[in-house]
């Protein structure tokens, strides 16, 4: 019995190939956030995961979400944390913790868990094509009125989240105290910086000024 096998037309084809380098950028991005050990290196790929989030959503004829995902995520949240690694300049030794395998252990017994519940989810989903008409060049005030009726709480949620996480960031970049000098209660929020070396003049470092 011979098949036969409809050609792709040349969109289709451009979707295919978008879709598996989309995919193949975000897995491979996501590995490379959780298992470099430069965590500056891993939050520059985080954005390269949310672009490629973003190009899903272009994918999908959603062009203002994946602007949003863009200016939000990337431009903001992603910004974010680069500054809160680059401003923290805390040096701690390293400390090795007793039975450290037991949180390893429960680490991944949750990503596996939450792995099948993800894979549960997208095999039994029927995934059918919606009829609904499309929104159009309405989708934007469609986004609105769900934001402010049915998505309201999630929305405000991401806010405070989003305000906790610049306020924490703000905090760690806070200069720490000078040893051997007391500082009173009422001077805590004005914490005086560390004593910088002198650089003789003439050397390389003030020649290069």
């Amino acid at each position: 019995m011979a098949l036969d096998f409809a050609p792709l037309s040349l969109a289709e084809g451009v979707q295919l190939v978008s879709f598996a380098l989309l995919s193949l950028i975000i897995i491979v991005g996501s590995l490379g956030v959780v298992l470099l050990s430069n965590i500056v290196h891993s939050a520059f790929l985080m954005a390269l995961v949310f672009i490629g989030v973003a190009g899903f959503y272009i994918l999908l004829n959603a062009g203002f979400v994946a602007a949003a995902q863009v200016l939000v995520y990337v431009g903001a949240v992603n910004v974010l944390i680069l500054f809160g690694i680059m401003l923290v300049n805390k040096q701690e030794d390293f400390i090795e913790l007793k039975n450290a395998w037991v949180g390893k252990a429960a680490t991944g017994a949750v990503c596996a868990g939450l792995f099948g519940l993800l894979s549960t989810m997208v095999v039994s989903h029927p995934w059918a094509i919606s009829t609904a008409p499309a929104a159009g060049d309405k989708a934007i005030e469609v986004i609105g009125q769900h934001f402010f009726s049915d998505y309201l709480l999630p929305f405000e949620l991401a806010s405070v989240l989003l305000l906790i996480a610049l306020v924490g960031a703000i905090i760690l970049a806070r200069r720490e105290y000078i040893p051997g000098e007391s500082i009173s209660p009422t001077e805590a929020l004005t914490l005086p910086e560390r004593p910088r070396e002198l650089v003789a003049a003439g050397s390389p470092t003030d020649q290069s000024l």
